[in-house]
């Protein structure tokens, strides 16, 4: 296991790690508010949707998370001492990492059974926003804080929100 200050990195990481020494054209960076986490986008994103759920606005510390998902493979994860991971609820498929240095939510990685791995990005981590796709919905839309103004579909209910996640999830995965 890849240890990270006082966190552990998923079990069995697998994925390149890349310093902030290491380049990548600036319309394929991804980082954190203070620069410290970085990582490189090397393939288009899967899906990008808000979630309203309290876990997201606890680590986003925001009302809500514009998140966008990637293949594991597609995303060069920052060096294992930058960003510490923790999870928030059981089973721990989802490890939420933050920044160290700002704190910021940065990275998250999901290690379902039966799944490809996925890195969650905050979309406004990367750099340049022409590459990523429309927002698709919003999740657990009963938590919010705010109102949407948008005409996105809204989903309400643990059940309903977690199945249009994996619909929409399954659906971008074997389109992509």
């Amino acid at each position: 296991m890849l240890k990270s200050k006082g966190s552990v990195l998923p079990p069995n990481h697998k994925g390149p790690l890349m310093s902030q020494s290491d380049t990548a054209p600036s319309n394929s960076i991804g980082k954190c508010a203070c620069g410290e986490t970085q990582f490189s986008v090397l393939g288009s994103p899967i899906l990008r949707a808000i979630c309203h759920c309290e876990i997201c606005q606890e680590f986003n510390n925001a009302p809500y998370a514009d998140i966008t998902i990637f293949r594991g493979k597609d995303i060069n994860l920052p060096e294992d001492n930058i960003v510490e991971f923790k999870s928030y609820a059981l089973p721990p498929i989802l490890q939420r990492g933050k920044c160290s240095a700002c704190n910021q939510a940065t990275i998250e990685i999901i290690k379902a059974p039966l799944m490809p791995k996925l890195t969650i990005v905050p979309s406004k981590t990367i750099a340049d926003p022409s590459l990523l796709p429309e927002v698709s919905f919003h999740s657990f839309y009963h938590r919010r804080i705010e109102d949407a103004t948008d005409n996105l579909p809204k989903y309400s209910g643990y059940l309903s929100s977690q199945v249009c996640f994996m619909g929409k999830l399954m659906g971008a995965m074997l389109r992509g």
